[in-house]
């Protein structure tokens, strides 16, 4: 395994680190940028993207034919990295989720017409979109095979009834990819279809008030009331909602680790520059045994993750699902980042509970860190099934040929 990048993606990583630094930072120091959702608001986030499209920034997850640079999985752990540096650094750049995650899985299942259709927009940042699977008791959660909202085929419609929640970005999106079931096959028994916003037969119900901030648009609760879509909506096949869920999460679990590991380091910039310049008893806080533990070992945490999500990356970038690699990653960079937090508020004190840093903002951000896209819990699971299933190969190192 070469973890080495190009000279291309060095390239792109270092001019993100520096629009973020001298474009992004300055925007997100100043309050009056934000919305009353704890977000960018609008204006500024305009002005920044385009920016960042004149800077050839845009879209690096895509290939060229879809707007995009082409990066692989490698190079996109780097980029995204850099890019949480800012709280509001990935929607700058258009690699913010759920956005992020169906513009991947749409580049890679959608027809022709279908990426113009329902890709194109998005990826040129004119709308935004969301992923419908998540369903309340007793629906489908992480377990997709308890799903219970319906399309049922009416020649060659389908008529959509059921109830979806915790959907992100939905108060704020145009273009829906929802996950129906469409018959009780245990393999084949779901379907994705796509949907606009202006479909009649649906409705948010509510934006759930959450602990944390919230992405442009929202944690939704959805009713699907009679949704009436052509055949030409369903994307990658009838039944085949399962495969396309799993062509999408994969990815997306691991991008959000390429993400939270740039907050966790932004968490230990701000606790160390506090404790450079902070004197008590006598001694700076930097010179405190106690802080420099905790510091190493938040280091240790850091360089962990990076090397679980690049050894992923590097999987995908190969052809390989990366299921217990993906696992790894999302449990370890996931706990890292509430710890990296906790322990930069901690060192800061009083002002870092404050909002005089974004570290309460991550703090609250955190949480939701070990629940999305599996809970910690999940992905154990997972990764004792491959435990049991391989044995002492789950450990095998890969043999050059």
């Amino acid at each position: 395994m070469d973890f080495t990048l190009s000279a291309r993606d060095e390239d792109f990583r270092a001019r993100i680190a520096r629009f973020v630094a001298d474009e992004i930072l300055p925007v997100e120091a100043d309050r009056a940028n934000w919305d009353r959702h704890g977000n960018i608001a609008e204006a500024p986030l305009a002005e920044l993207r385009a920016k960042a499209r004149a800077e050839g920034l845009w879209c690096l997850q895509l290939g060229p034919g879809n707007g995009g640079q082409g990066l692989g999985m490698v190079g996109l752990a780097a980029c995204y990295e850099e890019m949480n540096r800012s709280i509001f650094g990935p929607v700058v750049f258009n690699a913010a989720a759920p956005d992020d995650g169906n513009m991947m899985v749409l580049e890679k299942a959608a027809t022709a017409e279908q990426r113009a259709r329902w890709l194109a927009p998005v990826a040129a940042g004119a709308v935004r979109s969301a992923f419908a699977m998540t369903e309340p008791h007793p629906g489908g959660g992480s377990d997709p095979g308890m799903m219970l909202t319906r399309a049922e085929r009416r020649g060659d419609r389908y008529v959509v009834h059921g109830r979806k929640w915790f959907i992100t970005g939905a108060e704020g999106a145009a273009h829906f990819i929802l996950i129906a079931r469409t018959s009780e096959d245990p393999r084949r028994g779901l379907t994705a279809f796509l949907h606009h916003r202006d479909d009649p037969g649906w409705r948010i119900a509510r934006r759930i008030p959450i602990l944390g901030p919230e992405e442009h648009g929202g944690h939704c609760e959805l009713l699907y009331e009679g949704l009436d879509l052509p055949q030409d909506r369903v994307l990658l096949g009838e039944g085949l909602g399962l495969r396309l869920t799993q062509m999408r999460l994969g990815p997306a679990r691991l991008t959000h680790c390429m993400r939270w590991l740039g907050l966790a380091r932004r968490c230990v910039e701000i606790a160390q520059d506090y404790a450079r310049a902070r004197h008590g008893f006598g001694i700076r806080l930097a010179d405190r045994e106690s802080v420099q533990i905790r510091m190493g070992d938040l280091a240790m945490g850091i360089e962990t993750g990076r090397l679980l999500v690049m050894k992923a990356a590097w999987a995908l970038d190969r052809g390989s699902r990366a299921r217990k690699e993906i696992s790894m990653a999302k449990i370890h960079v996931a706990n890292l980042l509430h710890r990296a937090a906790d322990t930069a508020i901690q060192i800061n004190g009083a002002r870092g509970y404050s909002q005089d840093t974004v570290l309460e903002w991550i703090y609250r951000y955190a949480r939701q860190a070990r629940l999305v896209d599996g809970a910690d819990e999940v992905h154990q699971m997972v990764l004792n099934r491959h435990l049991a299933e391989e044995g002492r190969g789950f450990w095998r190192w890969e043999v050059a040929p």
